[in-house]
């Protein structure tokens, strides 16, 4: 038995690490007196918010510290028949919750760009297309659904059929997601009754009445290090006052948005903490898994830095138990 401190998603609190049959289990009661302990913290694997499973290398991520990703736009079959293989996978399965494809206006993004897949996204000329799309996708089991509301990149919906998307959505208990982009779009996405930003707002600084009227009706994906410059900027400013006014941001990278890996992006960590999201804060908006489910892998963080995290293993606990000055060791 050894000692540790573990994160169960909300607060760290003492434990005890045990090995059976060649895998280390966690138990919520503390250890011992006089156990070794592991120096540190352990938790299980983190929840990227924002992927694109269909522009990356999708097979890394058994492998990785992610244990589940939210895929914000595939194409539907692609999507449902990826996610499948990922949570079956033998050895270590990975949670993959996901919208479908973009839903958009005609000729808006990302319908023109050579990247987006085909099936990946669907104009939306109506709200009775609206309403035919979201009864298809709520039949698809999808997890959440996906507005664009990119004003620099095209035409976007007009209110009444992004309203039409949000009725019939939470009429089905879907949660819905918005890419805001261009000035004003952030604010007109959280009040057409986006529950969630897919990006932390970066087009603008917004008013501190916006910050603290979005800190009660919506939540922030961070995706802060795909931006440089003044883009970057302006967003960690806008998530560091949403945070201080009671906003909550949760861990997201825009993976398969250019060159980062698959896995945790230590850059993102780093815009996270820049904005003041530290601590038991910075662990919650990396959602990981609950810890305690038998066999479930574990991360270990020493000094607590996600940025250091890796898999926790036999050797890990192997190493404070061994005289290292013992010939047959």
């Amino acid at each position: 038995m050894h000692a540790v401190r573990f994160f169960d998603g909300a607060v760290a609190l003492e434990g005890t690490l045990i090995v059976r049959n060649g895998v280390v289990h966690l138990l919520d009661d503390p250890a011992p007196a006089g156990a070794p302990r592991l120096e540190g913290l352990v938790t299980g694997l983190f929840t990227d918010h924002h992927v694109h499973l269909q522009l990356i290398d999708y097979k890394l991520l058994p492998g990785s510290r992610l244990g589940a990703v939210v895929d914000l736009g595939a194409d539907l079959d692609w999507i449902s028949e990826v996610a499948d293989q990922l949570s079956a996978h033998e050895s270590c399965p990975v949670n993959v919750r996901y919208a479908g494809p973009f839903l958009t206006a005609p000729g808006g993004y990302p319908s023109d760009r050579t990247w987006a897949p085909a099936g990946s996204v669907r104009e939306i000329r109506d709200a009775a297309a609206a309403d035919a799309v979201v009864a298809e996708l709520a039949d698809a089991d999808v997890s959440l659904i996906k507005i664009v509301a990119h004003s620099e990149a095209g035409p976007t919906l007009v209110d009444a059929t992004f309203e039409a998307i949000v009725h019939r959505a939470a009429a089905h208990r879907i949660p819905v997601i918005a890419h805001a982009e261009g000035p004003g779009q952030a604010q007109r996405a959280a009040r057409l009754g986006a529950g969630r930003l897919a990006h932390a707002p970066f087009s603008e600084r917004l008013a501190p009445e916006e910050i603290a009227a979005q800190a009660v009706s919506t939540s922030w994906i961070s995706t802060m290090a795909i931006h440089e410059g003044e883009a970057y900027a302006i967003v960690v400013d806008n998530v560091r006052r949403f945070v201080a006014a009671g906003g909550e941001v949760v861990y997201g990278t825009d993976m398969g948005n250019g060159t980062m890996p698959v896995d945790l992006h230590e850059a993102e960590v780093d815009a996270l903490r820049e904005a003041g999201i530290e601590g038991d804060d910075l662990l919650t908006a990396l959602a990981p898994a609950d810890p305690l489910i038998p066999g479930a892998p574990l991360l270990f963080l020493p000094d607590d830095d996600p940025n250091r995290s890796r898999r926790l293993t036999p050797a890990d606990l192997d190493a404070l138990t061994t005289d290292p000055t013992d010939p047959e060791h």
